[in-house]
């Protein structure tokens, strides 16, 4: 087979690393691959294509902040790789995320309707069925079911200044995704894929296909943390992210930090520097780091893995964590419990912090087993997981 993917990144963050490594387990398996992505850069020696340039990811960013248009623009850049597309003749092509300010969205699916190619579309977010939004979870917000219209987030990712075309681009992008008969949506939960049957996706066919991680790198790993960072005698309380904001729950962990015992220590990795005067005194904050050696070392050494998380499609923090041997507390948002089963983890009502309190000091105090930890992680393999797409890609090659 040959398989075009599609993405906003490649390698870096959580879809990037799942198209290097689809594309990797492609190559192993005999067939061919090749990745277009739209910012950074991609790893040396891969078959890759660059959608449009950096300058034009600024311009469709700005033109989304005043019109509300994102993945309505990038014309010229789409339109180039439309025609190295039609060179490289992939048999399936599987999208990944398409908003990020790179792709135009009406060309794309123009593209699929005349050359009929079978298509797969992960989805990591809700922003496919919603007139502006990712994420409306935090927000209440019930119009994607029914309609979009004057944004209650208007002004979040992709953000717009000015007007709000939330109505008008809901039904373009209804009529658009919904009209294309060889398209498949793949969900990483079963809390997305719900969520899914109640929008104008709900025609469409659906699979659920966890998302996985590397259990050969996330595992329990020796390390110098607590020595490093004078630990050795507080309980370890861990928090990780990409970027701490409200949607992550960074004021539960201040409050945490007001009320656990004295001889607990929260310790949050993915902090930037911008961010820290927003935490308490109290809490030891680290920077991101792009080793994940080093964060296995981190999600090891702690007692509990904290996510108060209050919007989640999936949470792979979580299952990272779990790899590692460390129990889980989280909120029961999103898609963010599923990973979680009772002897590995504590799942509390969403913005609930005494129950929030109560669960991470009882998970310091009695630790969940690692060996029921590392088990219910390795569900989550992605070298088994991701052989279900290989699947998927024969089943809709064969069409």
């Amino acid at each position: 087979m040959k398989i075009l993917q599609v993405n906003t990144v490649c390698e870096t963050g959580s879809t990037g690393r799942i198209t290097t490594d689809l594309y990797r387990l492609l190559q192993a398996k005999g067939h061919e691959c090749c990745i277009a992505y739209g910012r950074g850069t991609a790893p040396e020696g891969f078959h890759v294509i660059r959608i449009g340039t950096k300058l034009g990811v600024y311009l469709h960013a700005l033109y989304s902040r005043i019109t509300d248009n994102t993945a309505f623009a990038s014309k010229r850049a789409t339109k180039k790789l439309i025609k190295q597309i039609i060179e490289y003749q992939p048999d399936m092509i599987h999208l990944h995320n398409l908003h990020g300010y790179y792709i135009n969205l009406p060309l794309l699916f123009d593209y699929f309707n005349k050359s009929g190619t079978p298509v797969i579309w992960s989805l990591y977010d809700c922003w496919s069925f919603t007139g502006h939004c990712c994420h409306f979870d935090y927000a209440g917000c019930e119009r994607w079911k029914t309609g979009c219209n004057h944004c209650l987030q208007k002004k979040e990712y992709p953000k717009s200044l000015l007007f709000d075309h939330s109505e008008k681009n809901y039904e373009r992008k209804r009529s658009i995704i919904t009209d294309y008969p060889k398209l498949i949506i793949v969900p990483p939960t079963r809390w997305l894929y719900s969520v899914i049957t109640e929008s104008y996706l709900k025609e469409l066919p659906c699979v659920i296909i966890p998302s996985g991680i590397d259990l050969s790198v996330f595992k329990p790993t020796e390390s110098d943390v607590r020595s490093r960072y004078q630990l050795e005698h507080y309980r370890l309380v861990l928090g990780v992210s990409s970027g701490f904001n409200k949607y992550k729950g960074y004021e539960y962990f201040n409050l945490l930090a007001d009320f656990i015992p004295y001889n607990y220590k929260i310790v949050l990795v993915g902090v930037e520097e911008e961010q820290k005067h927003l935490f308490s005194e109290r809490i030891l904050l680290l920077p991101k780091t792009n080793s994940t050696t080093e964060l296995a070392q981190y999600y090891t050494a702690a007692d509990v893995f904290v996510n108060p998380t209050l919007q989640e499609t999936q949470g792979l923090t979580n299952i990272e964590a779990l790899a590692c041997g460390t129990g889980v507390v989280t909120f029961d948002s999103g898609g963010s419990p599923e990973s979680i089963h009772p002897d590995c983890g504590l799942i509390v009502k969403r913005g609930d912090f005494k129950g929030l309190l109560e669960a991470v000091t009882w998970a310091c105090e009695h630790k969940f087993d690692k060996n029921n930890c590392r088990i219910r992680a390795e569900f989550y393999d992605k070298e088994k997981l991701y052989q279900e797409y290989i699947k998927l890609y024969g089943i809709m090659t064969n069409l």
